[in-house]
C-alpha cells in the first residue's frame, strides 16, 4: 500500500544554493527565449533581405534579368451559346475557370496554351534575334525540323563527350483511352534521346530503348506503360543506368523498371522490373550526389507518400535502406537538385492530366527530414502560380558558370493529344529568405528560397557554356 508523504513539500527545481524557482517560471522563461530566438530570426532574415538589396548591382545581368518576371491577363471569353432562363434557373451554369479553358480541346483559348506550329522554335532557321530563346509552351523542333519527342524526360551531361543528352518519352502516336474510365494513353513505342551542346539546338539520337511489338507479357509491350525515364552514368562499372516507371493499363504493376548501355546513344538493354522496397512506385527520379551515391526517389502508398533511399554501387538496384517523407501529402512528379550543401525538391500535386500547384521542399539531408517551402512559381498570374505555369515538373538542371541558377524543367500534357505536350523550361534560382515557416519548428528555414520565374521568352547568358 502506498502511503501518501504528509511532508512532501512543493515541487521545486534548484539552480544556487538559497534560491528556487518555480516550475511555471521555468516553462514561461523557455517561452520567452524562444520567442527572442524567434524575433532574431525575423531580425536576420529582414537583414538578409536588405543585403540582397544593396548587393543587386553585384548580381550577374542574368540574374537581374530573369527577376523581372512577366504578367498574364487572359480574359476567359463568354460562354458559346444562350440558355433558355428555365434552363439556367433549373442547373444555373458553372463559373467557366481557367484550368477549364485549358483542360478544353474547343476553347477559344486553345492557342494561349498550345501555339501552333507557324511559331515553332526551330533551331535549323536563321532565327536572328530569336536565336537561343526559350519560348515556353510552343513547339520545338530538332535539328531535322521535327517536333521533340522526350516527355517526362531528364538531362545527363556526359563529361567524356561534354555533350548534355535529353531522355524521354517518345509520345508520336494516336492518344485514345483504354476503357471507358481509363486515363489518356499512348501505345509504348520506347525511349527518345536528344543529344546538344548548348541546350537548345537538340540533334535526334533515336530511340535508344525501343517498346516489344510481339510479347505481351513483356512490361515493354506497347501495350504498356513507360513513364518518366532517367539516366545516369557510373563510374565505377562505366555503364549508363537508366531508371523508369513501368506499368500496365489499369495502372495497378506501380514498378520501376532498369536498362543498361555502354553508351549514351544506347541501345540500352532492359534488365528487369520490380516494386522497389516491396512498395507500389508510380511517378519517380534517380539522383546521383557529389560523393557518386545514387537514390531512387518515388511516389508510393497510392501516391500519399514519396519514399527515398540509396541504390547499389552498380546503380542496378536499391538496398535495403528506405525512408518516407512527405507523409499524406499526396505529392508526385519529384524533381531533385542540390545547392551549397542543401538538398532541394519540386513536386506535384496529384491531379491527373490537369495542372497543379507546385511546392518546394528542402533537407539538410538527402534521407531527410524533408521541410515544405512553399509554392516556388512567381509571375504569369494567380492562376499560373497555382498551376505551375500550366505545367508539371520533370527535372531540374545546374546551370554551370552560374552558382544558385538553374533550368526548371515540366511538360505542359495535352490529354487530347499527348504527342503534342509541350515543354516548359523556366529559369529556376536559389537565394533569399524562405516565405514559409517550418512545419513543426518555429521561426523560418536557414535555407535560401527556391523561385522559379514566369517568361513568355528567355534565353540564357549572351556566350554561355555549357561545359562544367
Amino acid at each position: 500500500m502506498r502511503m501518501r508523504n504528509k511532508y512532501r513539500k512543493p515541487t521545486t527545481l534548484r539552480f544556487n544554493a538559497g534560491t528556487r524557482c518555480s516550475f511555471p517560471v521555468v516553462i514561461w522563461s523557455l517561452v520567452g527565449c524562444l520567442l527572442l530566438l524567434h524575433f532574431y530570426s525575423l531580425v536576420h532574415q529582414r537583414d538578409g533581405e536588405g543585403g540582397k538589396t544593396r548587393s543587386r548591382t553585384g548580381l550577374h545581368p542574368f540574374l537581374r534579368e530573369i527577376e523581372e518576371v512577366e504578367e498574364e491577363n487572359i480574359q476567359i471569353p463568354p460562354p458559346k451559346g444562350k440558355r433558355s432562363p428555365r434552363a439556367a434557373k433549373r442547373r444555373p451554369r458553372r463559373t467557366t475557370t481557367l484550368i477549364d479553358e485549358f483542360l478544353d480541346e474547343s476553347s477559344q483559348l486553345r492557342h494561349v496554351f498550345f501555339p501552333n506550329q507557324s511559331t515553332a522554335i526551330d533551331p535549323m532557321k536563321n532565327a536572328g534575334n530569336e536565336s537561343f530563346y526559350y519560348h515556353p509552351g510552343k513547339i520545338w523542333f530538332d535539328t531535322d525540323e521535327n517536333p521533340i519527342q522526350a516527355h517526362g524526360g531528364g538531362i545527363l551531361y556526359d563529361e567524356r563527350s561534354r555533350t548534355y543528352y535529353w531522355y524521354g518519352e517518345y509520345k508520336d502516336g494516336p492518344t485514345y483511352h483504354a476503357h471507358k474510365k481509363g486515363a489518356a494513353r499512348v501505345d509504348v513505342i520506347g525511349v527518345g534521346c536528344y543529344s546538344s551542346k548548348d541546350l537548345w539546338t537538340w540533334k535526334n539520337e533515336g530511340i535508344v530503348l525501343a517498346a516489344e511489338e510481339n510479347n505481351e507479357m513483356h512490361d515493354l509491350h506497347k501495350s504498356n506503360v513507360l513513364e518518366r525515364p532517367k539516366v545516369i552514368y557510373n563510374e565505377r562499372t562505366g555503364k549508363y543506368v537508366m531508371w523508369m516507371h513501368i506499368d500496365n493499363v489499369n495502372y495497378t504493376k506501380a514498378s520501376v523498371g532498369v536498362a543498361m548501355s555502354d553508351y549514351p546513344t544506347g541501345p540500352f538493354d532492359y534488365l528487369y522490373s520490380k516494386q522497389p522496397h516491396g512498395f507500389d512506385s508510380r511517378d519517380m527520379t534517380v539522383f546521383k550526389d557529389n560523393d557518386g551515391v545514387a537514390y531512387l526517389i518515388y511516389s508510393s502508398e497510392d501516391n500519399s507518400e514519396l519514399h527515398i533511399g540509396p541504390l547499389s554501387q552498380d546503380y542496378l538496384d536499391v538496398t535495403n535502406v528506405m525512408r518516407r517523407i512527405l507523409v499524406g501529402q499526396h505529392r508526385e512528379a519529384p524533381a531533385l537538385f542540390k545547392y551549397e550543401g542543401t538538398y532541394y525538391m519540386i513536386t506535384s500535386g496529384c491531379t491527373g492530366w490537369a495542372p497543379n500547384e507546385a511546392l518546394a521542399h528542402a533537407a539538410e539531408t538527402i534521407m531527410g527530414p524533408w521541410e515544405t517551402m512553399g509554392n516556388p512559381c512567381i509571375g504569369g498570374n494567380k492562376v499560373f502560380r497555382q498551376t505551375t505555369f500550366f505545367a508539371q515538373s520533370t527535372f531540374v538542371l545546374p546551370l554551370p558558370g552560374l552558382p544558385g541558377s538553374f533550368i526548371f524543367m515540366a511538360d505542359r500534357w495535352n490529354p487530347a493529344d499527348l504527342r503534342d505536350s509541350r515543354y516548359v523550361w523556366l529559369p529556376l534560382t536559389v537565394g533569399g529568405a524562405a516565405d514559409r515557416p517550418l512545419d513543426y519548428n518555429f521561426g523560418f528555414p536557414l535555407w535560401s528560397r527556391v523561385s522559379i520565374y514566369w517568361h513568355r521568352r528567355w534565353r540564357l547568358p549572351y556566350r554561355w557554356s555549357g561545359k562544367k
